[in-house]
């Protein structure tokens, strides 16, 4: 099986998408000796490099970070200049959708589209695997992030052995759809006490823009 992975994140090589993907092809790996091609379109200067090997992949996974509800630009970009290419009667796409936010109903709406967009180009969609919570996962300790790699390389392994997503898996993934009242309850003590923005405010002091986390330059 020849698969190609294409990595959308606007981080390139530090994403949290490129982990994810690690562990996914870990597993793959392991089940089919076959070669896995990956590439950056973050390397915006590749793009018609990026466009060529879809066109060549037997199967390809667009695996991309969820941006303001939807997708980065750079994704946005690489799939018209696709579609610009005429229709691929058959190719096998998948998706993984990925984000910072803990429930997975903040990327059902890009997944229609996804879904919409594989049938206007006549290729096989394969499914959009959804996975919330995924902002921290370079800092956590490998207590909070086993559960969640050993999925991705179960999928990889699946994958290779069947060429399709499990589903059990992506419906594990995409768990929490929705917050519970309970769990709502917990972000609000953690709001309360600073816990919610530890994260964020690190990286704002890290840039030098933690005293300008307030300021309103449009308003």
């Amino acid at each position: 099986m020849k698969l190609t992975i294409f990595n959308g994140s606007p981080r390139n090589k530090k994403s949290n998408s490129k982990i994810l993907m690690e562990k996914f092809i870990e597993g793959f790996s392991s089940m089919d000796s076959s070669s896995v091609s990956t590439y950056y379109l973050a390397n915006t200067k590749k793009l018609s490099e990026h466009v060529q090997a879809f066109n060549d992949a037997q199967i390809a996974i667009i695996i991309f970070p969820l941006y303001t509800d939807c997708m980065p630009g750079l994704v946005k970009e690489f799939i018209e200049h696709v579609a610009s290419q005429g229709s691929q009667d058959g190719k096998r796409v998948g998706f993984v959708v990925q984000s910072g936010f803990p429930e997975a109903i903040h990327s059902v709406t890009v997944e229609r589209y996804l879904k919409k967009l594989a049938a206007r180009q006549n290729w096989e969609y394969l499914g959009t695997v959804i996975k919330g919570g995924v902002e921290g996962i370079q800092i956590m300790p490998p207590t909070m992030t086993k559960k969640l790699f050993q999925n991705f390389t179960e999928l990889g392994k699946h994958f290779a052995e069947t060429g399709n997503f499990s589903q059990k898996i992506v419906d594990d993934l995409r768990k929490p759809y929705k917050l519970s009242s309970g769990r709502l309850l917990f972000f609000k003590f953690g709001e309360i006490l600073g816990l919610t923005n530890f994260y964020w405010n690190s990286n704002l002091k890290k840039n030098n823009a933690y005293n300008n986390r307030f300021a309103k330059p449009f308003a």
